[in-house]
């Protein structure tokens, strides 16, 4: 019989800097994009990620997508470690949808068996975070 895990919600804000990169291979007027992603942490996940991004853009005004993965390394629950989370997010003519999970068997250190979901809210150019997460 396996016992359940509790879930925990951590909160608090980050500040993130995207820098552009060149796409290998495509075209200059093309709708792809790709990025670097670097953020920090604040609240009850103390740390950093680093990670990569691509984007497509369309000739419709408020359509695009991205997909994006980046290590996050830091302090959550008391417990030091890394972990990977993947992004997918769609706009369609203006409608967002945004899924950003743990990726399975990622974590290392005290964080090793975490799970998870992580949410973001953008309010006045502030980036808020929630992450609903499990460690095995």
């Amino acid at each position: 019989m396996s016992e359940a895990i509790a879930r925990t919600a951590a909160r608090g804000t980050f500040e993130v800097r995207l820098q552009p990169l060149p796409m290998e291979g495509v075209a200059g007027d093309a709708l792809l994009g790709r990025m670097t992603i670097d953020k920090q942490f604040h609240g009850d996940l103390e740390g950093t990620s680093q990670g990569e991004m691509l984007t497509a853009g369309t000739a419709t005004a408020g359509s695009a997508a991205y997909v994006a993965v980046e290590r996050v390394t830091g302090r959550l629950g008391g417990k030091q470690g890394t972990f990977a989370l993947h992004h997918t997010g769609l706009m369609n003519r203006g409608q967002a949808s945004l899924s950003i999970g743990i990726v399975p068997d990622s974590g290392t250190g005290g964080l090793a068996g975490i799970s998870g979901s992580l949410s973001i809210r953008v309010e006045n150019g502030a980036h808020f975070y929630t992450l609903e997460y499990a460690i095995a």
